[in-house]
C-alpha cells in the first residue's frame, strides 16, 4: 500500500497499534458492526468493540472500527410504509459491509449483527472479501418474557374488539422487555441457528444471553480466534461452500425455521457463487424430519430450546443420522463435530465441554430417530398461479388444503376494512398481491395474522395467498407467499378476480385458480405496473433504484447475480406456471437432493 493511503490508515491509531499498523507487523481485524440503541436484539454490541480490541491486542493483532451498517427492526415497521424498505436494507448492509472492508486494511473481520436481514447482508458483503477470515458475532436472545402463546391470544382477541389498545400494548411490552433477540423462532433466530451450522459462529454462541459473563467471553474470543486464523490463512471462502450451504438449509428444515431463509440462503450461496434453488429446499425437506417446536411451531421460545439441548443436540442427533456434512471447516477448526460442545466458563476461563446427547424436553426438541413430522415443514407449491413457499409445520393436516373463492386485496389497510366489515366471514382465499419485491418491496404481512387466524376459528376455511413475505410466523394459517413471478411483473396472480375458486394443496404442492386457460390468459393485468405514485415518503423513493434492480424471490430478491454478475434471471424466466413443483432423487447416504442439483 503506497504510503499516503497506508498513513491516512493509522492516522487515529496512537501508541502500539500506531506502530504496529505502520510497520504492517501485526494482523489488522476489521469490526463491522450493526449497533444502534433502538433496536433490543443490537444495543448490547455498544460495548463490543472496546472488548473486541482488547482481545485482539492480547492475540497480537490491532482491531479496527471499520464500519456500521443499517439495522431496522421488522417488528417496528410491521404494517407501517418503513417495512417496504426492509428486504432492500439487505443488499444495503452488503454494500455497507463493502465498503468497510475496501479500505484494504484488513486480515480479518468481526462481523456483529443479530436480525432479519442484518445478519444475510453482512455475510453477502464479506463474501465479497472470501480472501479473508470471518467470524459472526451474536448478541443472544432477551430472557423469557409473557408466553408466546399468551401474547397470539390478546392479539387476537383484539383483532375481535375483545381487548383494549392498552391490554394489547401490555401484553407486547411484556413479551418484548429489555435487551436482546426476540424469542420466539422468527429470522432472528433463525439466523443464529443457521449461520451456526454452516460454521460460522463460535460453537454454542448463538443463544448464550447478552449481559452475562460467558456472553463477553465469546466475544472476547472471536477476536482472538479470527487473528488465529489470518494467521493460519484460513478464509471465509474457505468455510461457506456446497456442503456448509447445505448444512444451513438442513438445521432450518429440522427446526422449522423461518421462510425468509427461502430469500436469504439463495442470495447468500448466490454471493458464493453457488446456485440453491427452492427445488433443493424441496427436497431436502422431504427427507428432513422436523425435530423442535419452537413458537409459532409450539409454545416454547428460543431460551427452552436451548436449555432442551439447543445446537449442540440438534447437530449432533443430525450428524449421526447422516443428515449433515461434517467433513467442513469452520471457523473454530475442521469438522462438524465440534459443534456438538457447548462453551462454559471454568475457573473465569472460556472452556467447552461435551453438550447434550439427549434432549431434556421432547415436546421441544427430539432426536432425528424420533421427530415430531417425517419432514420438514416446508414445501413448495406450484400451478397456474406461478410458485410460491408454504410452511406447513405449524398448519394442522386437516387445513392443508383448501378450495374457496379468492377475496383481493393490494393493502393490509383495505383487508382489514373488509375484516372489520364482515365481508369475509366464509370460505376465503385471501389474495394480497402487489406485495413482491419489485412492486413495494416484498413487506412481512403479519398484521393479517390475528384476522385470518379469526376467521379460522369461526369455522371457516381459510388461506393466504400473497407474493409478499410472512417470516416465520405465519403460524396455523396456511399460506403460500412469495408467489413468483410476483403480479408487479404481469405474473397470473394479476389475472385473479374476487370470487374465482382457488385450490392450495400442500399435500400435492399445486396452487391453481379454477379458471379456463383461455379466459385466465385473456384477462386484463389489473393492477399493473403497480402504482408509482404510493411508493414515496419514509424515503422509499430513494431505493428507486433497488426496486427496479430487484430479481425475482426464488433467485433471492436480491439485486446481485453470483461472483458479481448482474441479477439472476428475469421475474418470468424459468418459473413452471402449470403443473406441480419437480423433484431430484435423494441419495441413500444422507438423503441430500441430489449433488448435481446444488452445484457451484
Amino acid at each position: 500500500m503506497p504510503c499516503s493511503n497506508l498513513a491516512h490508515g493509522f492516522a487515529s491509531c496512537a501508541g502500539d497499534d500506531r506502530l504496529a499498523i505502520r510497520g504492517l507487523r501485526k494482523p489488522g481485524v476489521a469490526i463491522v458492526s450493526a449497533y444502534n440503541d433502538m433496536l433490543s436484539a443490537h444495543q448490547p454490541l455498544h460495548e463490543y468493540p472496546d472488548w473486541i480490541k482488547n482481545a485482539v491486542r492480547e492475540a497480537g493483532g490491532v482491531a479496527q472500527f471499520a464500519g456500521g451498517v443499517p439495522a431496522m427492526c421488522d417488528g417496528i415497521t410491521q404494517g407501517r410504509a418503513g417495512m417496504e424498505l426492509s428486504l432492500y436494507s439487505r443488499e444495503v448492509i452488503a454494500m455497507s459491509t463493502g465498503v468497510a472492508l475496501s479500505h484494504e486494511m484488513f486480515d480479518g473481520a468481526l462481523l456483529l449483527g443479530v436480525c432479519d436481514k442484518i445478519v444475510p447482508g453482512l455475510l453477502i458483503g464479506a463474501l465479497a472479501f472470501g480472501h479473508l477470515p470471518a467470524i459472526l458475532v451474536p448478541a443472544g436472545p432477551m430472557s423469557s418474557g409473557l408466553p408466546n402463546s399468551e401474547k397470539s391470544r390478546i392479539r387476537q382477541l383484539y383483532a375481535e374488539g375483545k381487548a383494549t389498545r392498552e391490554d394489547l400494548l401490555a401484553a407486547e411490552a411484556a413479551s418484548y422487555h429489555s435487551p436482546g433477540t426476540c424469542t420466539f423462532y422468527g429470522t432472528a433466530n433463525s439466523n443464529q441457528l443457521v449461520v451456526e451450522a454452516m460454521g460460522l459462529h463460535l460453537p454454542g454462541a448463538s443463544f448464550v444471553q447478552p449481559g452475562t459473563p460467558l456472553r463477553r467471553a465469546l466475544t472476547e474470543h472471536a477476536g482472538r480466534r479470527v487473528v488465529e486464523l489470518s494467521r493460519q490463512r484460513r478464509t471465509l471462502a474457505d468455510v461457506v461452500d456446497e456442503r456448509s450451504i447445505v448444512n444451513g438449509v438442513i438445521a432450518l428444515l429440522a427446526t422449522g425455521g423461518s421462510t425468509n431463509h427461502t430469500l436469504h440462503l439463495v442470495a447468500i450461496a448466490a454471493a458464493a457463487g453457488i446456485q440453491l434453488s427452492w427445488d433443493d429446499f424441496a427436497d431436502l425437506s422431504s427427507v428432513v424430519p422436523l425435530l423442535a417446536s419452537v413458537y409459532p411451531n409450539g409454545s416454547a421460545d428460543i431460551n427452552h430450546f436451548a436449555a432442551a439441548g439447543g445446537v449442540q443436540f440438534l447437530l449432533g442427533t443430525l450428524l449421526d443420522a447422516g443428515l449433515l456434512h461434517s467433513d467442513v471447516h469452520t471457523v473454530a477448526g475442521d469438522g462438524l463435530d465440534r459443534y456438538r460442545r457447548e462453551p462454559i466458563l471454568r475457573d473465569g476461563e472460556l472452556v467447552w465441554r461435551r453438550g447434550a446427547t439427549r434432549s431434556l424436553d421432547d415436546a421441544v426438541l427430539r432426536a432425528a430417530d424420533n421427530p415430531m413430522a417425517p419432514d420438514g415443514g416446508l414445501r413448495m407449491v406450484a400451478g397456474n398461479l406461478g410458485r410460491a413457499v408454504i410452511k406447513v409445520s405449524a398448519v394442522a393436516p386437516e387445513n392443508r388444503v383448501v378450495e374457496a373463492p379468492a377475496r383481493v386485496f393490494t393493502s393490509q389497510p383495505a383487508f382489514t376494512e373488509a375484516f372489520h366489515a364482515g365481508e369475509l366471514d366464509h370460505d376465503v382465499v385471501v389474495v394480497m398481491r402487489q406485495q413482491g419485491p419489485q412492486a413495494n418491496g416484498m413487506p412481512e404481512l403479519h398484521g393479517l395474522t390475528p384476522a385470518l387466524g379469526v376467521l379460522m376459528d369461526r369455522g371457516y376455511r381459510v388461506a393466504l395467498l400473497t407474493d409478499g413475505r410472512m417470516s416465520g410466523a405465519s403460524g396455523k394459517i396456511p399460506s403460500a407467499i412469495h408467489v413468483t413471478p410476483e403480479a408487479a411483473t404481469g405474473g397470473p396472480l394479476a389475472r385473479v378476480r374476487d370470487g374465482d375458486i382457488v385450490r392450495l394443496n400442500t399435500e400435492s404442492g399445486t396452487l391453481d385458480v379454477l379458471v379456463e386457460p383461455a379466459e385466465l390468459a385473456g384477462r386484463e393485468l389489473v393492477d399493473f405496473p403497480p402504482d408509482e405514485l404510493a411508493w414515496s415518503g419514509t424515503g422509499r423513493e430513494l431505493f428507486g433504484a433497488l426496486r427496479g434492480a430487484v430479481g425475482p424471490a426464488d433467485r433471492g430478491a436480491t439485486v446481485f447475480g453470483a461472483l458479481g454478475s448482474p441479477r439472476m434471471g428475469s421475474p418470468t424466466m424459468d418459473t413452471p406456471t402449470t403443473g406441480s413443483p419437480t423433484t431430484g432423487p435423494a441419495t441413500a447416504r444422507a438423503g441430500f437432493a441430489d449433488p448435481a442439483r446444488v452445484h457451484s
